[in-house]
């Protein structure tokens, strides 16, 4: 069975732009899914990558450029200068590791809800309410934002470790079962192509 190891920021825009094609993929090539939120300021230092303020203007002109146009394409709402953001990302994380280790509900959607929340909807992904919301939505106790913490905040940790020893960069990554690696929600199409051929 094909196998991706999901490697994003929870409040990564172009994790947000990448909604749910993820899973549809997955879907469809019957394929499973571990979901590896990580420290992306973190691992932009570990990797040569800067943090957004500290790259060069044009650089930062074209991320908005792109931003927009990655929108358009997608059709998803997108705030280019969300209320807040950037915020702390871990507790987000936190309650994502903890409904993927409990099982039962939509971890797709529950990863989407809170990048939509971020880019789309102006709220705190740093907030309990907030993450409790996008927990419920998604099928899951919304108690699980209180529940693991020390496990979170450990598997938080060793998601960027094991990030940075497989090569990742940015986010979102995907990196299937092979070691084919794939950087950013545009490579989504290449990754459905890659997953089609190894099966054939």
């Amino acid at each position: 069975m094909a196998h991706i190891d999901y490697f994003f920021a929870t409040i990564s825009p172009f994790t947000y732009l990448a909604g749910t094609r993820l899973e549809d993929i997955a879907a469809r090539h019957g394929a499973t899914v571990t979901y590896k939120p990580l420290d992306i300021i973190a691992l932009f230092g570990r990797t040569g990558g800067q943090p957004l303020g500290d790259r060069h203007p044009s650089r930062q002109q074209y991320r908005l450029q792109e931003l927009r146009r990655q929108a358009r394409k997608t059709g998803l709402p997108l705030n280019l200068k969300p209320a807040h953001w950037p915020t702390n990302a871990a507790p987000a994380a936190y309650a994502l590791i903890a409904a993927q280790k409990t099982g039962g509900g939509d971890l797709g959607a529950l990863a989407h809800g809170l990048t939509r929340a971020c880019w789309a909807e102006d709220r705190d992904v740093a907030d309990d309410a907030v993450i409790r919301d996008c927990l419920a939505a998604a099928g899951f106790d919304p108690s699980l934002a209180d529940s693991g913490l020390l496990v979170g905040a450990e598997t938080y940790a060793a998601n960027l470790e094991e990030a940075v020893e497989r090569g990742v960069f940015g986010a979102p990554f995907y990196i299937t079962g092979d070691d084919a690696r794939f950087w950013g929600q545009d490579r989504l199409d290449d990754l459905d192509a890659h997953l089609a051929e190894v099966a054939a």
